[in-house]
């Protein structure tokens, strides 16, 4: 079995990436000891950093992930300041900023940065439309998933199993 090193604090996320690794017959580890995250406009930037401050401590091949949250209505925010703004204001305060707004699209972008020794890193994005619920529901999932629905569904990522959601 390959083993693969996941560079993150965010223990919901690691066990997510683990169950999807396992049906690829991959051994995921977690790195917590963390990184310096940038403040930059672009979660490409703050990957790509990540990465390269990491490939001298990680003897493995490794990935990590930096995501963000970006609400349309808000003009993007709190997108590559999502770990902050969840941290400071939480779910409460998005929604609060979403009061009486009825257009509420959004979208969670992510970005993988990959790096084996002696290579340049890799870069992969991926994105899943959906809105922003009118309250909290569901108990499951991390940071904003129990008031993010995705496109196509009624229910929150947070009233989702790791499979359902893994599905988006």
């Amino acid at each position: 079995m390959r083993r693969l090193v996941f560079a993150t604090h965010n223990n919901g996320k690691f066990e997510e990436a683990k169950i999807k690794f396992k049906e690829v017959d991959i051994q995921l580890e977690q790195y917590t000891y963390g990184y310096p995250e940038i403040q930059a406009d672009e979660l490409e930037d703050v990957a790509v950093y990540g990465v390269n401050y990491l490939k001298d401590k990680i003897d493995l091949p490794f990935f990590l992930e930096d995501a963000g949250l970006f609400i349309n209505r808000l003009r993007g925010f709190p997108g590559v300041y999502s770990s902050f703004v969840f941290n400071t204001v939480g779910n409460e305060g998005i929604l609060k900023l979403m009061k009486g707004e009825k257009k509420r699209d959004a979208v969670f972008r992510s970005v993988i940065a990959y790096m084996e020794k002696g290579k340049k890193p890799l870069v992969f994005s991926g994105e899943c439309h959906g809105f922003i619920s009118n309250e909290k529901r569901g108990k499951n999932g991390f940071g904003y998933d129990p008031i993010f629905i995705p496109k196509g569904e009624t229910r929150t990522f947070g009233e989702m199993t790791i499979e359902e959601k893994n599905v988006y």
